[in-house]
């Protein structure tokens, strides 16, 4: 693995999953995040993405290999990987019937041990998310980018040791996209690791510390944005996309 033992939060010990046999949607995947930092998993559509933040996340169950969480088994303990992380994917809601501060205190109440723990949840989520009087209203009259905000603050309001998100500015204006960028930069400088998923390769370059690079169920090339731009030579990391995906 490329870092030492210390500090690592999460570790990706040759990662695989076959929905048939002998063809495999991610396969061999290794890779670690330190606490504090932001790693970015990217790659083409079908790549094996959401196959691998799935495992990781313990909705899919791996063929073969292993992570740890915090040093906890996805396949030993994935009970005990479910409490140091938490997990917002692409296509993920909030219940639209319910006010802002209900939803909240309604999702504090299931990652809460005790009603004190709770409420401090809902109080940090308030903050985190900015709505303010907002969190009053229904969560329908809310626009796309107060309802990612809304899920960014339940996801992370629990402090995880590790948080994932699945195309976190996915569909939102180019302030809401900014606004949710810098809130997990911050939170990073707060100690909090992310595992990020993005097709928006400037948002990558903006908020990563390191990016991995798959195709084909293959990790291809792991390193900070301005080493792989260096190693390619190239100005962007789409450019850096590009020619590590087709090369392969």
């Amino acid at each position: 693995m490329e870092n030492s033992q210390e500090n690592i939060v999460l570790r990706v010990e040759g990662l695989s999953k076959a929905y048939k046999k002998g063809v495999f949607a991610s396969k061999d995947v290794s890779f670690s995040v330190k606490k504090g930092e932001i790693f970015a998993l990217i790659g083409p559509n079908g790549a094996g993405k959401t196959t691998t933040i799935r495992m990781i996340a313990t909705l899919l169950k791996p063929t073969e290999g292993d992570a740890l969480v915090d040093g906890n088994s996805i396949i030993s303990a994935p009970e005990k990987v479910r409490r140091c992380l938490t997990y917002l994917p692409d296509e993920a809601g909030a219940y639209k019937n319910m006010k802002g501060r209900q939803y909240l205190r309604f999702m504090a109440d299931m990652y809460a041990d005790n009603k004190q723990q709770s409420a401090e949840f809902v109080k940090r989520a308030e903050e985190i998310c900015g709505l303010g009087e907002r969190l009053d209203d229904k969560v329908e009259s809310y626009s796309r980018g107060m309802i990612r905000k809304l899920l960014l603050a339940r996801t992370i309001m629990s402090r995880p040791e590790l948080a994932i998100l699945d195309e976190p500015t996915s569909g939102l204006d180019i302030i809401n996209a900014l606004d949710i960028r810098r809130m997990i930069r911050s939170l990073a400088e707060q100690g909090m690791s992310f595992l990020l998923s993005s097709h928006n390769m400037l948002e990558i370059e903006y908020v990563s510390d390191r990016v991995g690079i798959i195709a084909k169920g293959n990790l291809l090339e792991v390193g900070t944005p301005a080493e792989l731009l260096e190693k390619y030579g190239a100005e962007n990391l789409e450019e850096v996309f590009e020619r590590v995906v087709s090369s392969r």
